[in-house]
């Protein structure tokens, strides 16, 4: 069993002792914790938390517990019932909501579940608010309402068309470029919540061709439901097969988007971000940000337009706090996660499904010729494990001073850039190890420089 208590929310595996696994005691703490900041915290009267939750097994137990201490502590909540993590970011705003709960463990596999927690506006809390919600929590700093101030309790299933309805009226979502392209679309929604809410997106973009892949609801996930190039053959086989011209793949709460082309090869998760951010940049004037451990080419494509591209710390709310002090019009991370804060300010499949299917109209190529227009980069993914003892701080210092003489970024760990390359060294939260990040123009040369970087960490943890 694990539990992992962070200031990005809670996680676990379902079942176990208290303080082992995510059960019904550590959830009514947490959300407890979460509702009391809230309370001190938020500038708005409405009393309302909005709660949505994508299909894993465990989401309906979850639920109750999460709703019910919300009642009794004397909120009112408005249930969303099955919802992507976007569409119950978008229903916080839109429904004036004074924060909201998303019960969804991600990528994670069907025994794990978590909270991920919202503010007012409908973006995940800063690292100061998370603090503050573990110390509440190891504290038990809540109370309870009496009986006559209990919070009310009212299900709205509508916000998975309210958030469709406000794809659409984005200036530059093209529905009829798209309809008169007639695109064949294949979609992978890992047994999740982009099932449902998936295919009435696309039907609505004037897509009628829609093959459908592990669209039912069940949570019952039929591949591990990260969505990277070793998970998804059965969707890559479908496509090399000839049945669409393109396929879209999403996690279980619908926030990382994935592509595979015509040719049942892999689009390159790195590039969902970069295609928008090309088709953004082609009609709005404005600055791109992405995190530390993303491709380099956003960065190339947005200096083609002649704009400027900042990197920030990894986390999407350090991606949004940079895209808001840069005045960035698009921005995201290479998992990816598309931001468009003309929609909202978090990563939002929907959106990038619906730009990049105006792009791809508009240029009228085939997926593959598309990806070909792009700078090549390739990234390598290691870690180096390291004992609990070790300080990888110091390492880290270490590693800093050998490469002085590069280009150094230490806002996240250490990125070093080099001319044609770079590698980011950054520490986990959770275990002690380091990872290592590493890109350049083959995947060689990504894994050489990676290995090297390495074996100084190696080296200097002896």
């Amino acid at each position: 069993m694990t539990l992992i208590k962070s200031i990005s929310g809670i996680r676990g595996t379902i079942g176990g002792k208290t303080g082992e696994g995510l059960n019904p005691l550590d959830i009514v703490k947490f959300t407890s914790a979460y509702a009391t900041l809230i309370r001190k915290t938020t500038s708005l009267t409405s009393n309302k938390i909005i709660v949505g939750r994508d299909a894993r097994l465990s989401g309906e137990m979850v639920n109750r517990v999460v709703t019910g201490a919300l009642l009794g502590l004397g909120w009112d909540v408005v249930d969303l019932g099955l919802a992507s993590t976007p569409t119950t970011e978008l229903a916080v705003t839109m429904e004036g909501a004074c924060g909201g709960i998303i019960l969804t463990a991600s990528h994670n596999p069907r025994q794990w579940n978590a909270l991920k927690l919202l503010n007012e506006k409908g973006e995940f809390l800063n690292a100061a608010e998370g603090e503050e919600v573990l110390r509440i929590a190891e504290a038990e700093e809540f109370e309870y309402a009496p009986v006559e101030k209990l919070g009310t309790y009212r299900e709205d299933h509508s916000y998975n068309q309210k958030h469709i309805d406000s794809v659409l009226a984005l200036k530059l979502v093209d529905v009829e470029v798209i309809r008169k392209a007639n695109f064949r679309v294949a979609i992978d929604c890992v047994n999740s919540v982009g099932g449902i809410v998936l295919p009435q997106l696309l039907e609505q973009l004037g897509v009628t061709q829609i093959e459908k892949l592990y669209c039912e609801p069940t949570g019952d996930f039929q591949h591990n439901p990260e969505p990277l190039e070793k998970n998804l053959s059965d969707i890559m086989d479908l496509m090399k097969q000839g049945k669409a011209d393109v396929a879209f793949v999403v996690d279980p709460d619908v926030d990382r988007l994935a592509m595979i082309c015509e040719n049942g090869e892999m689009y390159g998760e790195e590039y969902t971000l970069v295609t928008v951010a090309d088709y953004i940049l082609k009609h709005t004037p404005g600055n791109t940000v992405s995190n530390l451990s993303s491709t380099r080419a956003l960065r190339d494509v947005t200096r083609k337009y002649g704009y400027e591209y900042n990197a920030s710390a990894v986390g999407e709310v350090n991606v949004v706090a940079k895209m808001r002090e840069t005045g960035a019009v698009i921005g995201g991370e290479g998992n990816g996660g598309v931001i468009y804060p003309a929609s909202h300010y978090g990563r939002d499949a929907l959106v990038g499904i619906a730009f990049f299917l105006s792009h791809l109209a508009h240029e009228g190529k085939k997926v593959s010729e598309l990806r070909a227009t792009y700078p090549p980069y390739f990234i390598a993914k290691n870690r180096v494990d390291l004992t609990p003892d070790i300080d990888i701080d110091a390492i880290l210092a270490k590693v800093k001073e050998i490469y002085k003489e590069e280009e150094i970024n230490d806002i996240d760990g250490v990125k070093i850039d080099f001319p044609d390359k770079w590698a980011h060294l950054r520490k986990s939260n959770t275990e002690p190890i380091i990872r290592v990040y590493s890109e350049a123009s083959t995947l060689e040369d990504a894994e050489e420089i990676g290995r090297k970087v390495m074996e100084v960490i190696e080296e200097l943890a002896k």
